[in-house]
């Protein structure tokens, strides 16, 4: 039989130097990266996404980035697809894919594999947030762990957006997520896991305290280098609107909400800065869970370099790769 292929998997945390060591490693092996990240696919979602700048792209291209306009929703089927075919390219030219990012939905939707869940409903959409608006999110959580509990274990109770698309879901069709996901795998072919070598990798700071300060440091950065004025022009558009998956990404939206006047700069910071750390807690929660992972600690202080060759040999290690 012939030997799978290998796939590199390297995940973490929001603001934990997934995308230095990506290109770091690159230096040193026969990698193409692939993004694995919601906000990355859509254009003009430069700065407020830490999306790679055009210098390092061109040091080392990235797939998956800017392939979708913010007006149209990006989901994680598409991002199935869209990630098979780079992964196949990329074999196909003899080199390893490494898929880089932290929108941990997407990497376990390739893992498990991901059913055809039902159109999204804007009535019922509405129905579901309104209930929120009365009871609150971890109301509607519950509500959740009692039709799904293996969905609601996946999401943070106040995780809006995908609480809201799993009721819809079960409220449109009577099946939950989790029983419509069953139903495809028993109907696919084998496993991705099954398909090729993966080495999955996380990266981050032991210590929670060094994340937080990255984020807050990372966040001041960019509205240094424009953000605020990013988000204005994609508010000029009459396209775009604050309930769109783009512009609910962590930073977007408060800043919008802060340019609408709906409050000054230091709460559009303190919120922005808030919104990026649950992000990471919600991370942290499905990677402590996340089996066969491999860790690369990251613990230099936030005014450091988030990488450097003691954590690139270390990641070579955890790949199997003679250090330098």
């Amino acid at each position: 039989m012939t030997q799978p292929k290998q796939v590199i998997f390297l995940m973490g945390p929001t603001a934990s130097g997934k995308t230095d060591l990506a290109i770091a490693l690159r230096q040193y092996l026969p990698l193409d990266l692939i993004s694995v990240d919601s906000a990355l696919v859509y254009k003009g979602l430069d700065i407020g996404s830490a999306k790679p700048s055009a210098q390092e792209q061109a040091q080392a291209p990235h797939q998956l980035i800017d392939i979708c306009d913010p007006a149209e929703p990006y989901n994680a089927g598409q991002f199935v697809k869209d990630a098979e075919r780079a992964i196949g390219a990329s074999h196909a030219q003899g080199r390893v894919p490494l898929l880089v990012g932290g929108t941990m939905l997407y990497f376990k939707a390739l893992l498990d594999g991901l059913a055809d869940m039902p159109s999204s409903e804007p009535a019922l959409r509405a129905q579901v947030e309104q209930e929120a608006a009365e009871k609150g999110w971890p109301a509607m959580h519950a509500e959740l762990a009692a039709i799904d509990p293996a969905t609601a274990a996946e999401l943070h109770p106040n995780h809006s957006q995908r609480i809201s698309r799993a009721l819809e879901v079960y409220r449109s069709c009577g099946k939950t997520m989790s029983q419509l996901r069953a139903e495809q795998q028993a109907s696919q072919g084998a496993p991705f896991v099954e398909r090729f070598n993966v080495t999955q990798l996380a990266v981050g700071p032991h210590q929670r305290r060094v994340l937080h300060e990255r984020i807050a440091l990372r966040f001041e950065k960019m509205l240094a280098a424009g953000f605020i004025d990013e988000v204005r022009g994609l508010m000029t558009r009459k396209d775009l609107h604050k309930d769109l998956p783009a512009i609910r990404a962590v930073g977007y939206r408060q800043v919008w909400e802060h340019l609408e006047g709906q409050y000054d700069y230091p709460t559009m910071v303190e919120k922005g800065v808030a919104a990026s750390r649950q992000l990471a807690k919600r991370q942290l929660t499905w990677l402590r869970n996340w089996p066969n992972l491999k860790w690369v600690y990251t613990d230099d202080s936030a005014g450091k370099a988030l990488f450097h060759q003691e954590i690139v040999n270390e990641a070579l290690n955890c790949l199997g790769v003679a250090t330098i």
